[in-house]
Parts: structure tokens; sequence; C-alpha cells
């Protein structure tokens, strides 16, 4: 009974869920472009020319927007699943954290790169000091990740949740980047805890 209630209240806020309703209009796999396009409006680092890598793309609608977004260049997209096939987007399938994924990724682009983004989150457990101390291990990940591939002056965008690991993933952003900004766009949902960290890189 408790689950047919939660697919049930699942529904009805997909269903009232503007930003829900627009990427169905606009032929967006899921409702979370809308938070890259606020991030990119403020920030406006999706430039023509660039590489540019989509960690955790799945089910693609980062991508989607970034394959339109940006006429020249190259986009690279890694998730543990299989996603359908997005035009001029390089996928693969397989965890950015291993070497041999991280080593597909710098041989597609063999140069360092612009910009690293990521949406990703561990399923949550309930926790929110768990859930905050996974979400701040994938970050920790995938920060290492963009001080080894980043050109100077190359972008990271990571998510975060806001808890107990936040404090520590600002802090330790702070070692490796020279900006730093905290922002949550206004199509995260009023109850998550997620903002995004947009840092640029200094080589």
């Amino acid at each position: 009974m408790k689950k047919n209630k939660i697919s049930k209240n699942w529904i009805n806020r997909q269903k009232r869920d503007v930003f829900v309703r627009k990427s169905k209009e606009w032929g967006y796999r899921s409702r979370a472009v809308y938070k890259l396009i606020e991030i990119n409006d403020k920030y406006k680092f999706l430039k023509n020319g660039i590489f540019i890598v989509d960690l955790g793309g799945a089910p693609g609608s980062w991508s989607q927007y970034i394959s339109q977004k940006i006429k020249k260049g190259k986009i690279l997209s890694i998730d543990l699943s299989e996603m359908e096939k997005i035009d001029r987007v390089h996928q693969i399938k397989g965890d950015f954290t291993q070497a041999e994924s991280q080593l597909l990724i710098k041989n597609y682009f063999k140069s360092k790169i612009d910009v690293i983004l990521s949406d990703m989150a561990e399923n949550t457990t309930g926790n929110k000091y768990v859930d905050s101390i996974k979400m701040g291990e994938l970050c920790k990940e995938a920060m290492f990740f963009a001080k080894d591939i980043l050109k100077e002056n190359g972008i990271f965008v990571c998510k975060i949740f806001m808890g107990s690991a936040f404090n520590e993933i600002i802090a330790e952003s702070k070692l490796i980047f020279k900006q730093i900004k905290v922002f949550k766009p206004t199509s995260s949902r009023k109850d998550s805890k997620e903002s995004f960290i947009i840092c640029k890189f200094l080589s």
C-alpha cells in the first residue's frame, strides 16, 4: 500500500511539474535539461569549438542540449547505462572513475578539454547524512578527474548536495580551482538539496 501511494504521489508531481511538461514538448529526455540551460545562461561556458564531457549523462538531456548549442567541437557522454544515440555525441558505456574509462576519454580527445559537466547522483537511501556523504565522494571523483584533464581556464560544473559533505567539497575545490561559485537553478525541485558548483581551473 505504501509503495503504491509513493508511486501515485510521484505521478501526480510529474503531472504538475512545468519543467516535465516543457521537456516533453521540446523533445528532451528529462526535465534536468533546464538546470543546464539556467547554469549556462548565467555562466556562459557552452561555446562553439569546445571539447566537453558529460559525466553520468543518461538519459541524455544535457548532451541533447549541448549538441544543439555547440555546432563545432567534440562532445562525449559517459554513463553506466546504455543511452539512445544523440547526434554528434560520442558515447561510452562505463564507469568514469575507472582507469580504463578515463583512458578512453583521453584517447577520444587527444588533448586537454574545456568543460566537464556532472549531474550525477547516487541512488538515495533516505538518510540525508549518508546521501550527502555518498554524493560528496562522487563529486570529489569528478573533481580529481577534472584536475587531470581540464585546460587552463577550463570549467567544471558538478551537482552537490547541501549537507555534511558540502563544506569539505568547497574546501577541496579551493585547492584545485581559482574560482568557485555555488548556484541552485530554479528548475531544481524545491524539496531537493541539490546545488551546483561552477569552478574555473588554473593549471
